[in-house]
């Protein structure tokens, strides 16, 4: 938008950033230790740990700053992909609380890390925000596990649907039973990390400005 252009406060991505901001602004609950909440939306989830591709996060995170996602994602109603829930509705149903335990349950699984290094924040919003709000945050924060190691918030294929390549995330963090049943990609967990760092290094000015500011975004 121009300088000269009015702001217009009604306009869609006015809202969703509106959104995203308000979910940045929320507490902060460690993944493993959630309470059942109700209500479909946003979330992000970082890492405060010792794995040596992530410490530029860590950094950021650490002290209970909580300025840099790992992973940004959307628990939406059932039925919502088809077009049949979104609406400006409140959902009825714990999709929220749902989706994050898969994602707890996919870390406890794996043999590089912990789960007492992840925490989250969230927010519950009307249905028809969600996928905007979501997709800001991952434009803002082009998180490491949305952008270069994929398959985190993978699900089981189906039977019979392990000939695709096993995701880049359960190559780096093997241990999920599913996805050893993929198959193995040509690339290395060192040319992995490789790409992360490349990728971390990508974004000097966000880290700079965050670490400088006490970890505020």
């Amino acid at each position: 938008m121009s300088d000269s252009a009015p702001y217009n406060p009604l306009d869609k991505k006015n809202l969703g950033a509106s959104v995203a901001e308000a979910m940045l602004e929320r507490k902060v609950h460690p993944l493993g230790k959630l309470t059942r909440t109700q209500g479909a939306g946003i979330y992000a989830i970082y890492y405060t740990g010792d794995f040596p591709a992530y410490a530029p996060l860590t950094e950021c995170n650490k002290d209970d700053k909580f300025a840099v996602p790992i992973y940004v994602g959307k628990a939406i109603p059932t039925g919502a992909r088809k077009g049949g829930g979104q609406g400006l509705t409140e959902s009825v149903g714990h999709y929220l609380h749902k989706r994050l335990s898969e994602h707890a349950q996919s870390i406890r699984s794996v043999q590089n890390l912990k789960i007492e290094d992840f925490h989250c924040r969230y927010l519950v919003v009307d249905d028809i925000w969600i996928p905007l709000g979501e997709s800001l945050l991952i434009a803002k924060f082009a998180p490491v596990w949305n952008s270069i190691v994929d398959g985190f918030g993978n699900h089981t294929p189906g039977s019979g649907r392990f000939l695709g390549l096993r995701p880049r995330w359960d190559t780096l963090h093997p241990g999920r039973a599913w996805a050893e049943k993929c198959q193995a990609r040509s690339e290395t967990s060192q040319q992995i990390i490789a790409d992360i760092e490349h990728h971390l290094k990508s974004l000097p000015l966000l880290f700079k400005r965050l670490l400088h500011a006490g970890g505020k975004s």
